[in-house]
């Protein structure tokens, strides 16, 4: 389920997002404060999202948490296409924005991308809302922002900098991505991971015999890999192994990563040198 940010009012959403004096709704007028508020109504829709997944967010599921009805949300947050803006951007808010450079760009943007790590774990459902077009909201500003701060005085060119930090970006949520999908494909299809491996496995066996013949330079691989596999599965289960699996994937890719922008610092195409890969 792929969901698209900027889909309601454009004038609306931004002011929610940017909070002008336009946006609060009843609660900037005199009197009694009202009982509902925006930020009441995003936090609620961040926890039916956490709980329960992006497919059952709905404004009357917001509402019924709240004890009111969906048409008295209406009043604050238009419809749920602003409601999930409001809570992708709410939900950044939780990710540092500082990072201690001295001892360099590379400790700092690996801290980064652990707590970018950690933050896609505990809302899933933000890997849902495309990145094809930006919420455009404060903290997704302050993301950016954080990364660029990091990386800006390292010596890459404007351009060539704005295209390592998109793959950056791109990688740590889709590596995160993957994680998440281990973690829920168990619950959401009733079959856990250790029978589902140990049926195809067999199945394979039957299907494929000749497997290693026609894929010898993977067949060598996963025999050696295996082995280890089998090892550190043993020891903590098999479904705790595919998930350290998946993060020990995570650090090698990051480190890959950054011996590149590494690379880049250190040389342009011409083989002039650049600024040194530690300097923050």
């Amino acid at each position: 389920m792929v969901v698209f940010a900027g889909q309601g009012d454009a004038r609306r959403s931004m002011s929610l997002l940017w909070r002008s004096a336009e946006s609060e709704g009843p609660a900037s007028k005199p009197g009694p404060k009202p009982r509902l508020d925006v930020d009441m109504i995003i936090a609620t829709g961040v926890a039916v999202a956490d709980e329960q997944g992006m497919a059952a967010l709905s404004m009357r599921a917001v509402g019924t948490r709240l004890g009111r009805t969906a048409m008295a949300l209406y009043t604050y947050v238009p419809s749920k296409s602003e409601l999930v803006d409001l809570m992708h951007d709410r939900v950044l808010a939780e990710l540092p924005t500082e990072y201690d450079t001295s001892a360099g760009w590379r400790p700092a943007i690996t801290a980064w991308a652990d707590d970018a790590w950690a933050f896609y774990l505990r809302h899933p459902w933000v890997l849902q809302v495309s990145q094809a077009r930006p919420v455009l909201g404060p903290n997704e500003y302050a993301r950016l922002e954080t990364v660029v701060r990091i990386l800006g005085g390292v010596g890459l060119e404007p351009l060539h900098l704005r295209r390592v930090i998109a793959a950056l970006f791109q990688f740590v949520r889709g590596m995160a991505l993957v994680a998440t999908e281990h973690r829920q494909a168990a619950p959401e299809t009733g079959v856990p991971d250790e029978e589902w491996w140990a049926q195809r496995s067999a199945l394979m066996t039957e299907f494929a015999p000749d497997f290693a013949e026609r894929f010898p330079a993977l067949a060598a691989l996963e025999s050696t890999a295996s082995l280890a596999a089998m090892t550190e599965a043993e020891a903590g289960g098999a479904a705790s192994h595919m998930e350290q699996e998946g993060r020990e994937a995570f650090r090698v890719g990051l480190d890959l990563i950054l011996d590149g922008v590494e690379a880049a610092v250190r040389t342009d195409s011409d083989g002039t040198l650049h600024a040194s890969a530690g300097t923050p």
